[in-house]
């Protein structure tokens, strides 16, 4: 399957031989022992490392209802007549779908799939890059690309990639596509990055967006046997990166679960640097000088747990 689709997620492994994600995750690891496959947080990919990239058919099949509950929440983010950037993947292809409904919004894109998305939204304005076609990922990429960014001003970026670390950031396999989106990122006064927890924990080639410049992470709640993606995720926060978590069900303090898709943010530790030239940057959602609600306080509580 790995070799037929260049990546496949451990729950559609466990569905198709029948059996159960721990045994599936154990015969995983014993393939990438012998060097068939390389393991990654909900999946496995052909082996490459830091330089491999899957193409778009691929990584569409992977954490799709993760993205889905990623996209509803970072939705909510965006107000009306609101100016964006937002950049390529397949998680923002997901955002983008939701952006239709938003009146007044300007859309900023080098992506062809979040174009096509708001394609028949009439109260929606689309604006693309120039650039160069890049098939993999259906993304406008190169100087023309950049040039036609210079001097822009946004509100926001919305960004994706291939891995996400507390220590290095955001960043990607393709040199390309980490320099237009270094572009798109120094065009927003704030950077919002979609990733799902697969994401997390993982480091590729190129560094696009450093941790001090991410305003704020929309992800998924990582499963309990997931150490990596919650200490990561508690790394995040702690170098300053507000976190809100998408579609959980529930939380360690015994409160009431929130909806599939509202806001769990965990408070911000301390203050964000700008991004050079950018306007004020995201606010906390919670009331300055309020304490974190207790499901707030027990969320971290039980991520330092793990």
């Amino acid at each position: 399957m790995v070799r037929a689709n260049g990546a496949v997620s451990l729950r559609e492994l466990a569905r198709v031989v029948q059996t159960s994600e721990v045994t599936v995750r154990r015969d995983v690891r014993a393939l990438e022992a012998e060097g068939l496959l390389d393991r990654r947080h909900g999946g496995a990919v052909l082996p490459g490392g830091f330089t491999r990239e899957s193409g778009f058919p691929q990584k569409s099949h992977l954490a799709t209802a993760e993205k889905t509950a990623i996209a509803d929440l970072a939705a909510s983010f965006v107000e009306e007549g609101e100016a964006i950037v937002v950049g390529a993947g397949t998680t923002t292809q997901e955002l983008a779908r939701r952006l239709a409904r938003v009146p007044g919004l300007t859309v900023v894109t080098n992506s062809l799939l979040v174009a096509q998305a708001l394609a028949h939204a009439n109260r929606v304005e689309v604006v693309m890059t120039g650039g160069t076609l890049r098939g993999s990922n259906y993304a406008l990429v190169g100087s023309g690309a950049e040039q036609s960014l210079q001097g822009l001003r946004v509100s926001r970026a919305f960004l994706s990639g291939s891995g996400l670390t507390a220590e290095r950031g955001l960043s990607t396999s393709n040199m390309l596509s980490a320099s237009v989106d270094r572009a798109l990122v120094q065009a927003a006064a704030e950077v919002v990055v979609l990733a799902d927890h697969t994401k997390l924990g993982t480091d590729t080639m190129f560094q696009t967006v450093p941790t001090d410049v991410i305003t704020r992470l929309v992800t998924d709640e990582p499963p309990a046997h997931d150490d990596r993606a919650a200490t990561e995720l508690q790394a995040l926060a702690d170098q300053g990166v507000q976190i809100a978590i998408a579609g959980a069900s529930g939380n360690a303090g015994g409160d009431p679960a929130p909806a599939p898709g509202r806001r769990r943010d965990m408070p911000l530790p301390g203050p964000r640097r700008q991004v050079p030239g950018a306007g004020p940057l995201l606010r906390s959602a919670a009331v300055p000088g309020e304490a974190p609600a207790s499901g707030e306080r027990a969320r971290v509580a039980d991520l330092r747990r793990r």
